[in-house]
Formats: C-alpha cells, sequence, structure tokens
C-alpha cells in the first residue's frame, strides 16, 4: 500500500521544513510515501474565504483519482490517540487499498466537492494549527504508528 500526503502551497519556515523532511525520511523505512507539495493559489488573499477553498478544490481535484482512497484532515474528524491511530492504519495496511491519499487544506479548510470525495476524516486535534504545523504533526503521528506497529521504543520516549 502507498501513502500519499498532498498539501496545499509551499512552506516558507526552514523549521517546518526540517521537521517535515525528517519524518519524511524516517518514514522511507516502513511504508511507500510521497508527500506532494500543490501549488498554492495565486494571489490568495484576494478570495474570499468560498471562492478560495473553490480554488484549491480544483487543484487538489488534478492529483486525485476515482480509486484512491481519500482521508482528510480536518477538525471535524474522528480523534485517534496514537495507539488507535497505529491500529487504524494496520487495518489499512492490512486491506486490499493500493492507496491511501491523506490530504491537508488550507486555512479555510475544504470544499464541498472535497468532503464528498473523501471516503474518512481524521482530525489531531480539538485545538487549531496553521496547515503548515499540521504537515509536522500528522508525520510524526504516522511515524510514531509505523514504530508502535514494529514495538520500536519511539513511542515511550
Amino acid at each position: 500500500m502507498k501513502i500519499e500526503l498532498l498539501v496545499i502551497g509551499k512552506n516558507n519556515d526552514k523549521y517546518v521544513e526540517q521537521g517535515v523532511k525528517l519524518f519524511e525520511e524516517r518514514l522511507t523505512h516502513y511504508c511507500n510515501f510521497e508527500l506532494k507539495i500543490l501549488p498554492g493559489v495565486r494571489k490568495a488573499q484576494k478570495y474570499a474565504p468560498a471562492n478560495l477553498i473553490q480554488q484549491e478544490a480544483e487543484i487538489i481535484m488534478r492529483y486525485v483519482k476515482k480509486e484512491d482512497y481519500i482521508i482528510l484532515l480536518d477538525e471535524t474528524g474522528k480523534d485517534y490517540t496514537s495507539i488507535e491511530f497505529s491500529s487504524y492504519i494496520n487495518k489499512k495496511n492490512l486491506s486490499s487499498m493500493k492507496k491511501i491519499v491523506f490530504i491537508i487544506g488550507g486555512a479555510y479548510g475544504f470544499s464541498p466537492l472535497i468532503y464528498q470525495m473523501a471516503k474518512e476524516r481524521i482530525s489531531l486535534s480539538k485545538m487549531t494549527f496553521s496547515h503548515q504545523m499540521v504537515r509536522i504533526f500528522f508525520l510524526e503521528q504516522l511515524y510514531r504508528a509505523f514504530t508502535i506497529l514494529n514495538d520500536e521504543p519511539y513511542h515511550n520516549f
């Protein structure tokens, strides 16, 4: 099974980039993983939120296929503990899915079209985080899930 993470827009913060790279490299030891940074909407600040999420939906649509199992990282999604999430990943890994695509949207979330395409939603917290920081948080939790499944000590440090 391949795991893909789609994110909207480039990141300009070095510390975020370093964290993303760290966990991206670590994940290659456990799974077929790919991070795709989708182009952001040009001059996004000139759009109303509803228009911006529609523009972002059009970008996302270019990168997903009908057969992809799409999971949105969304504040309205299901909460998991790290142990529960590792079990969730294990079940997905044992299924016949070829590819899971996790998507982190922009600052205003997702359009109704993207919500309809998604099979599931996962929340990382009840708190609000920047969509830049969510990249690190999610990759760390995905890495943690694999270390839990492999009975490695990372989870307890």
